[in-house]
């Protein structure tokens, strides 16, 4: 009987420790994945520091982007902006506005992951941090209203009062600067003016995109690929499917696709840039990242030819 009771004991006390675990700062109770496949990333909670107050300068005042250099694009509600890679490698996060509307601009430099979300959540406005945190080597963000952490590739929250919540995608482009700049001449353009002092012309991940190991350890892996090839993903419903951007570029300017009984037509919009439209000729919101982020995510996906 007292052998039972230990043992009870013991179970109370693991379950406990497993379910309300603290990493970053951070309280786990009871997530949505296993907190043995949560990370510490090396630096600590806001060690990435957030952009929180953006300035953006013209088209014609950029001097410090190559023709080559990438970003991603944003074109919502008359808004367009573009947000340079070279500075999202150092910052992750950008928490910007439209009018009234928070929109959050994320990059997770070891999956190759950019995606754009809306920052207003059932009616409030939402700003984000980056944790120091990962999961399958993506990015854990948190929400500073809350301190939920949200999973930037599963768009959603894994942690905390939000927990199983679910981010809304806003459409991104994804383009050289020389097809950015050329496609919108009078665009705005984040600035190196970031209240930070940091090297953007430095390259922190300097050759990691070329090197197929990947630094983190992730739940599902798949060789049909390159690890850090880039695709396109498209999620519709409960279906994903990939797009490698080597396979997009030997079809024609434009073509169409059929996907989880969806027509889908892809346009290209630049120099290994795409974008892709549903039947209505609606812009869909699709994520360019590495072929192992996407197929860790999503080990069942559907693969373009």
């Amino acid at each position: 009987m007292k052998k039972v009771l230990l043992l009870n004991f013991l179970f109370i006390i693991l379950f406990q420790f497993y379910s309300n675990t603290r990493l970053n700062g951070f309280l786990l109770n009871n997530p949505l994945i296993p907190v043995e496949q949560i990370k510490r990333g090396g630096p600590p909670r806001d060690g990435i520091p957030a952009i929180d107050q953006p300035r953006f300068i013209s088209v014609a005042q950029v001097d410090f982007l190559n023709p080559e250099d990438k970003i991603i694009g944003l074109n919502y509600q008359g808004v367009i902006k573009a947000y340079p890679i070279k500075i999202l490698n150092w910052h992750e996060i950008v928490n910007d506005k439209t009018g009234n509307q928070n929109i959050i601009i994320t990059y997770c430099p070891l999956c190759g992951s950019g995606v754009i979300f809306n920052g207003n959540l059932n009616g409030k406005n939402y700003s984000f941090g980056v944790s120091g945190l990962l999961y399958n080597s993506d990015v854990l963000l948190y929400d500073r209203e809350t301190e939920s952490l949200w999973s930037q590739l599963k768009e959603q929250a894994i942690s905390g009062p939000q927990k199983g919540e679910m981010l809304k995608k806003i459409p991104a482009e994804y383009l050289r600067w020389a097809d950015w700049k050329k496609k919108y001449p009078h665009a705005k353009v984040l600035s190196t003016e970031t209240g930070y002092s940091r090297n953007y012309q430095q390259d922190p991940y300097l050759g990691y995109a070329k090197n197929p190991r990947i630094w983190f350890e992730v739940e599902n892996q798949s060789d049909q690929f390159f690890s850090k090839e880039i695709i396109y993903g498209l999620k519709i419903d409960d279906f994903a499917k990939a797009y490698p951007i080597n396979l997009l570029n030997k079809k024609n300017n434009t073509f169409t696709d059929q996907f989880a009984h969806h027509k889908i037509t892809i346009k290209r919009i630049g120099q290994g840039a795409y974008q892709f439209y549903d039947s209505q000729g609606n812009v869909l919101p699709v994520i360019q990242a590495f072929w192992f982020a996407w197929y860790t995510f999503h080990p069942q996906t559907e693969i373009f030819q």
